[in-house]
């Protein structure tokens, strides 16, 4: 009996594995591409109409409109915001011998280790009561999801970035000084251009991260900043489930990230290896 090759058998692994993950996002297609009729028939594997009212009609909501006008604003001002404060402390971590800077980095890697739902009770207290001026609270607005964000994507972003910091030889920095150059320059011309792949990749992780997030959106959110990925929620009525628009909803939210992750994969994979070997 002719033995099946390692290789095939790998294969036949992956293929699996690959059907396995892309399933749940082709199925969510289906049903956003099936009207509500269709949604209580026999299922099919296989959908050959389109039922574009699915997407028409929260797209021509304005209310859905400003979901996704805020998730994108929301999302592009953490990843601005946690890439230049995580440039600047792995640079400081990686070039100065700081006092406990070995324990610093630990304990802000922990911070990424604790559930988010365990910190809802005080950050809604916070936001709804502590953090106002007059009228003004940090509850419901933007600048206030993208700080919470902040928090939480900071520690993976310094994680992410301490390992390529580390990576690039500090005797470029020697050298650059020995020619006058400051502190700054030494950064910005050298650090900067060299770590750019890794930067990439912790702006990027950074947005997707705060596209997907619900549970703070939902909890910390009413009208104002509420996000695309809160709204669906609104589809769930007391008379009943709309499964097509809400799947639809779903794979426009889902279409960003797939598409941006898609098209820097290969700079996702440079920036995660930078420094693996120095």
């Amino acid at each position: 009996m002719r033995r099946v090759p390692r290789n095939i058998g790998l294969t036949v692994l992956w293929i699996g594995v690959t059907i396995l993950t892309l399933f749940p996002i082709y199925w969510l297609f289906v049903i956003s591409a099936r009207s509500r009729v269709e949604l209580f028939e026999p299922q099919r594997l296989i959908q050959t109409t389109f039922f574009a009212e699915n997407y028409i009609r929260p797209l021509s909501d304005r209310t859905f409109r400003g979901y996704i006008i805020n998730s994108v604003i929301i999302a592009t001002g953490n990843a601005l915001l946690v890439t230049i404060l995580a440039v600047a402390a792995t640079y400081a971590l990686s070039r100065y011998r700081l006092k406990g800077s070995s324990n610093i980095f630990f304990w802000t890697i922990t911070n990424r280790m604790a559930p988010p739902a365990a910190f809802l009770l005080p950050l809604f207290l916070l936001y709804a009561r502590v953090l106002k001026i007059g009228d003004w609270k940090m509850f419901d607005t933007h600048i206030g999801l993208i700080l919470l964000y902040c928090v939480f994507n900071l520690p993976f972003a310094i994680w992410l970035l301490k390992s390529i910091m580390d990576g690039i030889p500090i005797e470029l920095d020697e050298a650059a000084r020995v020619d006058g150059a400051t502190t700054r320059m030494v950064l910005f011309r050298i650090i900067i251009p060299l770590a750019a792949p890794g930067i990439a990749i912790t702006a990027i992780l950074s947005w997707v991260f705060a596209w997907n997030e619900y549970l703070f959106a939902a909890t910390l959110t009413s009208v104002t900043a509420r996000t695309i990925t809160t709204g669906l929620a609104e589809f769930v009525t007391v008379t009943g489930t709309n499964w097509g628009e809400m799947a639809a909803v779903s794979v426009i939210a889902l279409l960003p990230a797939l598409l941006f992750l898609a098209l820097v994969q290969k700079y996702i994979v440079i920036g995660l290896t930078f420094g693996a070997v120095k």
